[in-house]
C-alpha cells in the first residue's frame, strides 16, 4: 500500500498485532541521523529514555530499538501507558538543507519483515528545513494509528529536543524550579494511587529507605530474576514470589517514571517474561505466560548461569549505561560455583548491581560469598537470606534490598561504568 503525506489509518488496516518496524530510507548528500521521540499525552518527551537514536539505541523494555541507522523495531504491547505516540524524525548534521533530498521513503514492514506499506518522499517538498517529522505512531480510542506527517523543520536535531520539552545536553541547565524533587515524588505516588492504590503505603515506605540511603534522585532501570525450580513450589503456591513483585515494584515506580521491572524466571533454562507495569502486576506470576506452572524453563532444575548469561546479554545489547537494579531470587541448590564467580567477574564491568536474596532455602554456595569475592573492578553483589518473606517488615526488606546499591553506584561512577 502506498500512503500519502498527511494520511491517517490504523495501524491494523496493515499489520496483525503490535509488532512491526519502521524504515527509513533517505537519499541525501548530507549526514542524516534518524530518531524516534516517545512523548506523553502533552507530546512532550517526559522521560529522555524514550528519545531512540544512535547514541541511545533502545528504549526501557526494548519497546523501540533501533536496530540499525534509520530502521526501528517495535513492541507497541511493551510500550508503558504513559507513551501516546512515536514521532519519527530525520535531522541533517551540519550544512545542508532537506530541499536537497533526492527520492525517499518510509516503509512500515509486519513482524515477518514483509513490507506492507511505504511513502514517498523528496526535497521538493521542503527548503531550507534540516529536518523532518516524518511520520507518528500514535494511540487514539484505544487504537495504534499511522499518521504520514513529513513536516519541516527549519532547525535539526537539537532544536527537535527542544519542541519536545527535553533539554540539549550541550546547552545550559536552566535555573531549577523550587522543590523538585518533592514535586516528582509527588507526582509518583499519584501515579501510584491512580493505577495500584493498594501500592500506595509500599510506595511511601520505599520512598522512605530510598531517602536514607541518599537514592531519592537515582534513575535507574529495575530487573527481577526468579527461581523456578520445582523446590521453590512452595513459595509460588503461598503468594510468596508474587509479594516480591508487589514489593520491589514500588521501588521501580520511585527509580524510573515507567515503572516498569524487567522480568525472567528460570530453572534448567531461562525465560524472559513480560516487563511488569503498575496496569499488570496483580496476579501476574498466576498469569504471565499462562502462569508460574507451565513457564517455559525446561525441567524444574537450578542452572543460574544460564539466566545470567541471557540477563548480561539483554543489557548489553541495549546499548543503555544507565544503572541496572538485578534482584535475583532463590532458594539455594546452588553448585555452578565456579561458572558464577567468573560471570560475576565479567559483569562487574557493566552497569548492573546484583542482589541475591535466598529465600527459604539453603546451599547458595557462591552467592553467600559475594561480598568478598576478589578479581572484581568494583563489588557488584550483595546477598541476604529470609526464611520467609513474612519475617521482616516492609521499611526492612527496603532497607536491606537498598544497602549495597549506594557504594556500587558511587564506586561504578568513579569507574565510568554507569553514566
Amino acid at each position: 500500500m502506498q500512503i500519502n503525506q498527511g494520511q491517517r489509518l490504523p495501524l491494523s488496516n496493515l499489520i496483525q498485532g503490535q509488532a512491526l518496524s519502521f524504515s527509513l530510507n533517505i537519499a541525501s548528500p548530507h549526514t542524516v541521523d534518524c530518531a524516534c521521540f516517545g512523548l506523553d499525552a502533552q507530546g512532550k518527551l517526559s522521560d529522555d529514555r524514550y528519545m531512540v537514536f544512535f547514541n541511545q539505541p533502545a528504549s526501557p523494555c526494548a519497546s523501540v530499538r533501533q536496530a540499525m541507522p534509520g530502521e526501528f523495531a517495535l513492541d507497541l504491547a511493551r510500550l508503558p501507558a504513559s507513551i501516546e505516540r512515536l514521532v519519527f524524525t530525520a535531522a541533517i548534521d551540519g550544512h545542508g538543507a532537506m530541499r536537497d533530498l533526492q527520492a525517499s521513503t518510509f516503509t512500515i514492514k509486519d513482524a515477518g519483515g514483509r513490507a506492507v506499506a511505504s511513502c514517498p518522499f523528496s526535497g521538493a517538498t521542503f527548503a531550507n528545513e534540516k529536518a523532518i517529522m516524518v511520520a507518528d505512531i500514535y494511540r487514539k480510542d484505544g487504537q495504534w494509528r499511522l499518521m504520514s506527517n513529513l513536516q519541516g523543520f527549519n532547525e535539526g536535531l537539537a532544536a527537535l529536543v527542544r519542541h519536545f520539552g527535553a533539554q540539549v545536553a550541550d546547552e545550559p541547565t536552566p535555573t531549577p524550579t523550587p522543590t523538585p524533587i518533592q514535586v516528582t515524588t509527588l507526582s509518583l505516588e499519584k501515579k501510584v494511587a491512580a493505577s495500584a492504590p493498594h501500592l500506595v503505603s509500599l510506595a511511601k515506605k520505599a520512598q522512605v529507605s530510598l531517602e536514607k540511603a541518599r537514592l531519592d534522585q537515582v534513575k535507574a532501570r529495575v530487573a527481577l530474576i526468579l527461581d523456578a525450580s520445582g523446590s521453590m513450589n512452595g513459595q509460588y503456591s503461598r503468594g510468596r514470589v508474587q509479594e516480591v513483585v508487589n514489593r520491589l515494584l514500588p521501588l521501580a515506580v520511585h527509580f524510573d517514571d515507567d515503572g516498569a521491572i524487567d522480568c525472567w524466571a528460570f530453572a534448567a533454562k531461562p525465560q524472559k517474561l513480560s516487563c511488569i507495569t503498575l496496569a499488570n502486576h496483580k496476579a501476574f506470576i498466576d498469569t504471565d505466560h499462562d502462569g508460574w506452572r507451565d513457564w517455559d524453563v525446561g525441567r524444574r532444575l537450578n542452572d543460574e548461569p544460564r539466566v545470567m548469561e541471557q540477563v548480561i546479554e539483554h543489557y548489553l545489547a541495549s546499548g543503555d549505561r544507565s544503572p541496572v537494579f538485578v534482584l535475583f531470587i532463590s532458594d539455594g541448590g546452588v553448585s555452578e560455583n565456579r561458572k558464577i564467580t567468573r560471570l560475576m567477574t565479567e559483569a562487574a564491568k557493566l552497569p548492573l548491581f546484583w542482589q541475591f536474596v535466598g529465600l527459604g532455602g539453603r546451599g547458595y554456595g557462591i552467592l553467600e560469598k559475594l561480598d568478598d569475592m576478589p578479581g572484581r573492578v568494583v563489588d557488584n553483589c550483595g546477598f541476604f537470606a529470609l526464611d520467609d518473606l513474612h519475617q521482616v517488615s516492609e521499611e526492612q526488606l527496603y532497607d536491606q534490598l537498598m544497602a549495597e546499591f549506594p557504594n556500587w553506584l558511587k564506586d561504578a561512577a568513579a569507574k565510568g561504568i554507569v553514566a
